[in-house]
């Protein structure tokens, strides 16, 4: 009697241990409406600003703390801010071309969180970004909020757009480009909101 009052015991602990784990552990999903992915490029003789889309995405909190995170990027959705008429028609549609993104063959890009690193109140986010099928680690340091059933996270990242086979008039590549040269490192700046996923399909 004592030996099944036993397993019992153990059995009830367990069980207790996996009920608490389980409610630690949340997963969100980005609210499209609210969440963008800011870009900024620059040349000799300016710079050019946008914003893209995020088709859909989730993210995955463990006791407060991002622990992976996948998000869709919808290249489609390419829009320039700094630019109106023909001459924004001309830039939007010269970066969606085989110059640039490709979007006709590649119409998402995919950013996944792999770690989130903590030193004190910065976090690092760790990640693989996939563009033109061809996939980088990259990082850089984000400000995350995880309030109840409400995520918020904002970062910055410097690209170099090389790296994703995106050459047109790079210096690195072509010479005697002059004041046409387009510098490879460009800035993109997430801005995310998410929500736990029951709140968000009740919304």
């Amino acid at each position: 009697m004592k030996k099944l009052t036993g397993i019992l015991a153990l059995a009830l602990l367990v069980l207790s241990a996996a009920t608490v784990e389980a409610k630690d552990k949340k997963s969100f999903e980005i609210d499209t409406q609210k969440s963008k992915v800011y870009w900024t490029g620059k040349k000799v003789t300016g710079e050019h600003t946008g914003y893209l889309s995020i088709g859909n995405g989730n993210v995955l909190v463990d006791n407060n703390k991002v622990v992976s995170a996948d998000l869709n990027l919808d290249l489609n959705s390419i829009e320039c801010t700094d630019l109106t008429g023909e001459w924004k028609d001309k830039l939007v549609g010269h970066l969606k071309s085989e110059d640039f993104f490709s979007v006709e063959k590649f119409p998402n890009a995919n950013f996944t969180i792999k770690d989130v690193k903590s030193e004190g109140e910065k976090k690092t986010i760790v990640g693989d970004l996939t563009i033109k099928g061809i996939t980088h680690e990259i990082s850089f340091p984000a400000d995350i909020k995880v309030n109840g059933e409400i995520l918020t996270a904002n970062g910055t990242a410097l690209i170099d757009r090389t790296l994703w086979n995106i050459k047109y008039n790079s210096g690195k590549f072509f010479e005697s480009l002059g004041d046409k040269v387009i510098y490879d490192e460009f800035e993109i700046k997430f801005e995310l909101k998410a929500v736990a996923g029951e709140k968000l399909s009740m919304k």
